[in-house]
């Protein structure tokens, strides 16, 4: 069982259906810079079967090719970047201000 992960821009999230019936999502919000991932969710029936990573990895990946930074409000996703490292230069970084 792969999930297919795709943007539903409309709906300001990614999705993820197996067999067509959706199994999970999350939710977002996009800038041309950054995009906040809001909340995951995976339908019960499927938890623990890696629908919530195959959004994770769908999202980031799309994220990386259009340049964006991610700001991760989301529990989930900022906890899936922590345990992958290779994911981590996405995060966005605030500008530090400097005041005298």
């Amino acid at each position: 069982m792969k999930p297919e992960v795709t943007d539903a821009p409309d709906a300001k999230r990614y999705e993820a259906r197996v067999d067509g019936k959706l199994a999970g999502v999350a939710t977002y919000i996009r800038t041309p810079e950054v995009i906040a991932f809001l909340h995951t969710e995976v339908e019960p029936e499927y938890e623990g079967q890696g629908i919530g990573s195959a959004i994770a990895r769908t999202a980031l990946d799309e994220a990386r090719s259009r340049g964006q930074r991610v700001l991760a409000a989301c529990p989930f996703i900022a906890g899936w970047i922590a345990h992958h490292p290779d994911y981590q230069d996405l995060e966005y970084q605030p500008r530090s201000t400097v005041s005298d």
